[in-house]
């Protein structure tokens, strides 16, 4: 197994979270993994992106030209990084901001309304957290468990009711791609 992922959205949606904490995910599944983030230098509202690759052989380099898995939160990210997804790839992307449909017929998508989902839970700032759920459920790149353990690992001291939030974030994605 060879997933390469790119995660996409704007500063803000914690995009780079989402991929330290798949990166973590894989590290504690004693996967090989890497983490390289790229976002400009006005973070909160610009844009923001990160690449992983979590594998069972080793990482020849962080680079992702053409990524397996998309995980887009915003419309610009999917303008942008559709075209990208190989074919026969994934694409995941947030309903909640996104008002167009995949253009591609050549990749399989999955619809996720995180935003929305982020608010029952109590917080719409966990919207990518309800996506990371989706994604590992779906296509087991990693565990639900493992990531709710990376999490608790990476955000060690943010405060119980914010962990319980992320927490409940992840396990309502899961169960929306199952």
């Amino acid at each position: 197994m060879n997933n390469k992922i790119r995660c996409a959205g704007f500063g803000g949606q914690g995009i780079v979270l989402m991929g330290k904490l798949l990166a973590q995910a894989g590290m504690m599944e004693d996967k090989h993994t890497t983490f390289f983030p790229q976002y400009g230098a006005a973070m909160r509202g610009g844009t923001a992106n990160c690449n992983v690759i979590v594998s069972d052989d080793d990482v020849a380099s962080p680079m992702v030209e053409t990524p397996d898995v998309i995980l887009i939160m915003n419309g610009p990210s999917l303008d942008k990084f559709e075209p990208v997804v190989k074919s026969g790839g994934w694409i995941f992307y947030n309903t909640s901001l996104i008002d167009r449909e995949v253009e591609r017929d050549d990749v399989q998508v999955v619809k996720v309304p995180a935003n929305e989902i982020a608010d029952e839970v109590g917080s719409t700032r966990s919207a990518n957290m309800v996506m990371l759920g989706a994604v590992a459920e779906k296509l087991g790149v990693v565990k639900v468990d493992t990531l709710i353990k990376a999490l608790d690992v990476t955000l060690h001291g943010k405060g119980e009711k914010l962990m319980n939030l992320n927490r409940e974030a992840m396990k309502r994605g899961a169960a929306l791609a199952a």
